[in-house]
């Protein structure tokens, strides 16, 4: 976090200088007053106001720079980009070697983007949900899943057997279910507990 500490001749004037210097607006900011100063008399004995002016880092900010210690613990050169959309942040991450934040069917990027969203909401405060994604495995699994259900809905409406899918993470079960929402004559739950719990696809009716 940025934290800059200014004196002037009120607190007043000393936060002033030091929100100049950071550059961001007062509501961005925690302030701290180290002394509130001592006016004197005639000059004599004045003492002036001291404050430490912090930039409050948003969630973003948070996750940039703890995917950045991670990857720097592992050695790993990477390039980090979030970008924000209604109810997510979404943190893209690329680089030469940071296809090993993916793992085994993704399940260190599922442990990497749950340990991201704590991170984010270590102070408290509700926010977006922070969604990662390494060299665009999400897409690519997206779109391979999508294709997935829909031959498999394929199938159930012609010979009328469920089709029972692999375990997957709340995410991935999420992508089945709305891929084949709008499906004719095909109906989609979850079935089982963690971490086996899996999508089934079925014939209305």
């Amino acid at each position: 976090m940025r934290s800059v500490e200014r004196s002037g001749r009120t607190v007043d004037e000393a936060v002033l200088a030091a929100l100049e210097e950071l550059g961001v607006p007062s509501d961005r900011v925690t302030i701290e007053v180290l002394d509130e100063g001592k006016g004197g008399f005639l000059g004599i004995g004045a003492r002036p106001a001291v404050v430490r002016v912090t930039v409050k880092e948003n969630r973003a900010e948070r996750v940039e720079a703890f995917l950045a210690d991670v990857c720097e613990a592992m050695g790993i050169g990477v390039r980090i980009e979030t970008r924000e959309d209604g109810e997510y942040i979404y943190v893209d991450v690329t680089g030469q070697e940071a296809g090993i934040l993916i793992g085994h069917h993704g399940q260190t990027l599922d442990a990497l983007q749950y340990l991201c969203n704590l991170v984010a909401g270590r102070s408290g405060q509700q926010g977006s949900r922070i969604v990662l994604d390494v060299e665009g495995y999400r897409r690519r699994r997206t779109e391979t899943l999508t294709t997935l259900a829909t031959r498999l809905a394929e199938r159930v409406v012609r010979s009328g057997e469920p089709a029972v899918l692999e375990p997957m993470s709340a995410q991935e079960r999420r992508v089945i279910h709305l891929a084949l929402q709008d499906y004719p004559g095909v109906t989609t739950t979850s079935e089982g507990q963690d971490p086996f719990r899996r999508v089934v696809i079925q014939k209305k009716g």
